[in-house]
């Protein structure tokens, strides 16, 4: 979860106080990670990573794109609570569609937390843009589909590689359909690198080990505790304020979200 937060806090960064754009980071966070990822496989194997699919790299290039220009206009907190917002809605959704059925408590969380949803993105002088606000939405609808397909098991490190290496050929076209608005600078750079070797590869290589275990309630439980974590970096690292509607939407959101997945039918022991 920390380094969810920190791609949250590197991303927001290089795009606020670094003239690089955002396909540009997202084609080199994408790559970064590849390599990275590419590297601990050779050494552990000896052999190319072979694993993965391109259903989950084009999910995860989607995540990554739209993230990334998402997060051109959205501070950090505000962004983070609307991607896990999007990614628990999703995993919710997804159990729905499985034949899991919600008792009346969870109903009257998922009431509460779209509430907050609407009530972060309602306009007025404290709502976050709305092109920012759709991009990250859609950034966590895609993270939720690319963490579902995570459950079917297999070495996490080589297909986390092989979905990142099929994705660099998603990130590298929208960088070259971009190419006339093209801005790198060496800060802006480093930070797409830390973004994509350290905490996206190592990151999602230690969340595609844990997703075998835990159940999609549970998988989305745990990633609660990311806006709260990435909004706590932007006041200490970026001078981001926080205003009051984004307190109340956070309670409201995840305070929600929390009465879905953590209810739990009778008789049924907890994780």
């Amino acid at each position: 979860m920390i380094a969810f937060a920190g791609n949250s806090l590197l991303c927001r960064l290089a795009l606020k106080r670094t003239t690089i754009d955002a396909a540009s980071f997202t084609f080199i966070r994408v790559l970064s990670g590849a390599v990275a990822l590419w590297l601990i496989v050779m050494m552990r194997k000896g052999t190319q990573p072979k694993a993965g699919n391109w259903a989950s790299a084009l999910a995860l290039f989607a995540y990554a794109a739209a993230f990334s220009f998402a997060y051109v206009s959205l501070s950090a907190g505000t962004g983070a609570l609307l991607l896990f917002g999007a990614v628990q809605a999703t995993m919710i959704i997804w159990g729905l569609s499985q034949g899991e059925r919600l008792r009346m408590r969870q109903w009257l969380g998922l009431a509460l937390a779209v509430a907050g949803l609407i009530a972060l993105l309602f306009p007025g002088l404290s709502a976050p843009p709305i092109d920012g606000a759709l991009l990250m939405l859609c950034a966590g609808i895609a993270w939720g589909f690319y963490s579902l397909r995570g459950k079917g098991g297999g070495d996490p490190v080589t297909t986390t590689a092989g979905n990142f290496l099929r994705a660099v050929a998603f990130a590298a076209g929208l960088s070259i359909a971009l190419l006339p608005w093209i801005k790198l600078d060496h800060a802006g750079v480093g930070y797409a690198i830390l973004s994509g070797a350290i905490a996206s590869g190592i990151g999602y290589v230690i969340w595609y080990s844990a997703l075998p275990r835990l159940k999609a309630a549970s998988a989305a439980t745990v990633q609660l505790s990311v806006p709260v974590l990435a909004a706590a970096g932007g006041i200490l690292f970026l001078s981001e304020s926080i205003t009051l509607r984004f307190i109340l939407a956070s309670i409201a959101v995840l305070g929600g979200i929390a009465l879905v997945v953590t209810e739990n039918p009778r008789g049924v022991p907890p994780d």
